[in-house]
C-alpha cells in the first residue's frame, strides 16, 4: 500500500517501541478559505470552500490529510488524518507522534 502525506509536517506514528515516519510529499491538501470582517473590527468569521490539491483516487493508495480536509470528503474512503486525539506527547506536552490514522 501507498501512503502519501498531503500534510505539512512529518507523520511519526507511535505503536509501543516501533516509530514509523512518514515524511511530507511535498504537496500540501488545503481547504480554501474566505475570511470576512464583521461589525465588530476584532471578531471575523472564516467561510470554507473546496478542497484544493487533493489527488483522484489510486488503487492501493491512502493520503493522510488535516482533519479540516478530511472533514470535507466524507465520501473518500482513501483519506486519513492523523489521530491527534489520543497523540503522544513529550514531558514538555508536545505532540511527538500519533498511534494512528482516523477515518
Amino acid at each position: 500500500m501507498n501512503i502519501i502525506n498531503l500534510t505539512p509536517h512529518a507523520i511519526n506514528i507511535i505503536s509501543g517501541d516501533t516509530t514509523t515516519t512518514i515524511d511530507p510529499s511535498g504537496t500540501v491538501a488545503r481547504v480554501a478559505t474566505q475570511v470576512v470582517a464583521t461589525d465588530n473590527p476584532m471578531l471575523y468569521t472564516q467561510q470554507y470552500g473546496d478542497v484544493q490539491d487533493l489527488p483522484a483516487p489510486q488503487d492501493d493508495t491512502i493520503y493522510i490529510v488535516s482533519a479540516l480536509v478530511l472533514a470535507r470528503v466524507p465520501d473518500r474512503t482513501d483519506v486519513y488524518a492523523p489521530l491527534t486525539a489520543q497523540a503522544v506527547r513529550n514531558d514538555a506536552g508536545q505532540i511527538i507522534g500519533v498511534p494512528g490514522l482516523v477515518r
